[in-house]
């Protein structure tokens, strides 16, 4: 159970993020801050505060003051500024952080007390999840625009209302608001019970009466560099960058790498033929949530990805892949979720010539969407309705959907549905390819309307909303080889999308031996969602990279400049999965040009650790050689310095100093006025002390004798 805690300058509560509803699963509560900031605690009340209600705990280890003052908050994730070139959303605090008496809210009437009749004001609430809603809010920012979608008055008027189309009715919006005041996660429930234990001792009064100072407080640093939008926080930064030896940046591209491999290798130092033609395998990489760097994306990202994965390694076992007249293209891109940064860049490449595959080398486009939570056996079959006003590509939609229908026949668990009406796609990364270019194309999604997903973008998009649970009773490297039913559903999708992607690439042969393995899934399912840190993901990284894996899951949010922990393992899982173990020693596989017969505008190699060997002490390393890499993630606006683009993402994350969060027992205004009016007093008696102890020197102080002067 996990709360969040904010500060709200005019009392407002604050809730989660988009699609949260009243789930009784896990409430977070949250904090609202309200008045006038308060001031510094006192030593003497907080130092018995800490021994008060954490005289055991580690949180009150060490000796000096501020520990003996302060309880800090460890695990806490903050709600962040964003920018883009119109608006800036998230939240943050004052410079010096916003303070505030603690406050748990449970049900609406103490939300109201809080609000309007609370003593103590400012406050800071710890706000049950069933509260963490929008109605709670008011007078804030309308979500900013977001332009990069292929939907506009310039594709088709006809169809320019489709960007008002909910996908996600459930959605409030909430974490594309503005808010002048900090929000934190709580993700320690033993943190969480200090909090309430601390307010229970210290902030609750029998029968209903005033509570007596000391009072439980908590104070919030969240203070944000960037302001206003994009275009104000680079500028600012460009400017300090010219001028300043020592510039201060405040602002950041969001930007990662998209994970790309070819079925056949081609050399990638040149481009492919006009007449090479390329089948696309796409998905997205990331997800977000209201809070910073918490993005589960069970649904929303993660479910689709591994089924690509299992994908891409049931069509690299078939036998004649080598002789296909197409290739096959996988691509995995990052920060989709932010106007599809990755896969516009991945277009600006392809039309600048930056990019071994050219726009005109696509013959046909296949993405995965949310796949995870089909109704009976349903997949959707998505396509635009624009693009197929041009009758040659409406042929070519239709022979790609009836290659998906003649592929899902072999398989009874999956029946692909097209759709009885004409609607424009889900967000997807193919509306970015088709603004650059008419091209077949269709997206696959467990849904034919609205999203099944209750929590898309939000912190509740986990292992459980997709049902991947294990036995309570198994170990974790149990769990890793389990096999659940989602892990066997999503192997099924794998294999329609295999058999299909096998036909068109010009496959007759062979594609009903190809089969997704239910074990890969369910391994990738419970590294991404459950435990990063585990035997199988050990195996297939180069030993650098093991402080990537943490002991939960990994999270997808987009990062700032290098690659995140998903694009590494993704990557990695990628190319041991579709790629080949070559007799190769570490050497060799680090610099694989001095070697006959092995070409690095080809492949990609890896020095992996490998399985543990028969005693389970040591590793057996190998190098792994295939055709995943890794193609820039940054907005092509960065590169032009188009930050008011509204062809392109422009999405920044602000900096920040310090983003932390502490308790401690705050004493009353008159005990804070005495003590500083008697420490103004002790001032003044010692600076009067001092000047008279001065003024009669000579004659309190003996001069002492010159030295060999000596006394008969």
């Amino acid at each position: 159970m996990r709360p969040t805690v904010t500060t709200c300058p005019q009392a407002r509560a604050v809730s989660e993020d988009s699609r949260r509803r009243k789930d009784s699963r896990s409430p977070h509560p949250a904090a609202t801050y309200r008045g006038p900031r308060a001031g510094t605690p006192t030593g003497g009340s907080v130092a018995g505060g800490c021994s008060q209600f954490c005289p055991d705990s580690c949180f009150c280890r060490g000796n000096s003051v501020e520990r003996k003052i302060y309880i800090s908050l460890n695990k806490t994730a903050p709600c962040v500024r964003l920018l883009n070139a119109t608006h800036q959303i998230g939240c943050q605090s004052s410079v010096s952080g916003d303070t505030g008496v603690i406050h748990v809210v449970e049900k609406e009437e103490d939300l109201q007390w809080v609000l309007t009749d609370g003593p103590n004001p400012p406050y800071v609430v710890l706000l049950e999840g069933a509260l963490f809603t929008r109605g709670r809010f008011e007078g804030f920012l309308s979500p900013p625009s977001t332009p990069s979608g292929v939907y506009s008055n310039s594709y088709g008027p006809e169809f320019a209302h489709c960007r008002e189309i909910q996908w996600n009715p459930l959605g409030d919006g909430l974490a594309y608001e503005d808010f002048s005041f900090p929000i934190f996660l709580l993700e320690d429930e033993n943190e969480t019970k200090v909090i309430k234990q601390c307010y229970h001792d210290h902030n609750l009064s029998p029968n209903g009466s005033v509570p007596t100072f000391p009072l439980c407080a908590m104070q919030l640093f969240s203070h944000m560099h960037a302001v206003i939008s994009t275009v104000t926080c680079m500028r600012r930064s460009s400017i300090q960058s010219t001028f300043s030896i020592n510039p201060e940046i405040v602002c950041d591209p969001l930007s990662d790498y998209n994970v790309w491999s070819l079925l056949k290798p081609i050399n990638i130092s040149g481009a492919l033929e006009p007449d090479d033609r390329v089948v696309v395998a796409a998905t997205r990489l990331d997800s977000r949530s209201f809070f910073w760097n918490v993005a589960p994306g069970a649904e929303s990202a993660v479910a689709s990805f591994v089924t690509q994965l299992a994908a891409a390694e049931a069509l690299q076992k078939a036998p004649d892949v080598a002789t296909l007249p197409r290739n096959v293209m996988f691509v995995f891109f990052q920060g989709e979720t932010f106007d599809y940064i990755g896969s516009s860049r991945m277009v600006y490449d392809m039309e600048k010539g930056k990019f071994p595959v050219q726009l005109e080398n696509i013959d046909s486009f296949v993405e995965l969407g949310q796949v995870a939570l089909r109704n009976s056996l349903e997949l959707w079959m998505h396509t635009d309705p624009m693009s197929q006003k041009n009758e040659s590509v409406q042929n070519q939609v239709e022979a790609l959907l009836s290659t998906l229908e003649r592929s899902g026949a072999g398989v009874p668990a999956v029946e692909l549905r097209r759709l009885n009406q004409s609607q424009p796609l889900p967000p997807s990364s193919l509306q970015r390819f088709l603004r650059a270019r008419n091209i077949s194309g269709v997206v696959l999604a467990d849904h034919s309307t609205v999203f099944h997903n209750r929590y898309y973008q939000s912190i509740y998009d986990t292992a459980e909303s997709i049902n991947v649970s294990y036995p309570e009773s198994q170990s974790p490297e149990e769990d890793l080889n389990f096999v659940t039913d989602t892990a066997k559903a999503l192997a099924d999708v794998a294999t329609v999308v295999g058999r299909a992607l096998y036909q068109l690439a010009g496959g007759t042969n062979f594609s009903d031996t190809i089969q997704a393995d239910p074990r890969t899934v369910t391994r990738l399912l419970y590294g991404f969602l459950v435990r990063a840190n585990n035997s199988w993901f050990q195996s297939i990284l180069r030993q650098d990279l093991r402080s990537y894996l943490g002991d939960g899951p990994l999270q997808h949010y987009i990062a700032v400049s290098s690659p995140t922990n998903t694009t590494y393992v993704v990557q990695y899982a990628l190319a041991n999965l579709t790629g080949q173990v070559v007799d190769l020693t570490r050497e060799q596989c680090q610099d694989p040009s001095k070697v006959p017969n092995e070409n690095k505008d080809l492949y990609e190699y890896a020095w992996v650790q490998g399985p543990l060997n028969s005693n389970e002490t040591d590793r057996l390393p190998h190098c792994v050689r295939s055709t995943a890499r890794l193609a820039r993630a940054l907005s092509p606006a960065f590169e032009l310095r188009q930050w008011g683009s509204t062809e392109y993402s422009t999405w920044t994350e602000s900096r920040w100093k310090d983003i932390r969060a502490r308790i401690f027992l705050i004493a009353s205004r008159e005990l804070e006025f005495i003590t500083l009016m008697v420490g103004f007093g002790i001032l003044v008696f010692s600076l009067v002390v001092t000047y008279c102890i001065n003024a009669k020197a000579d004659v309190l102080f003996i001069a002492p004798r010159e030295p060999g002067a000596v006394s008969y």
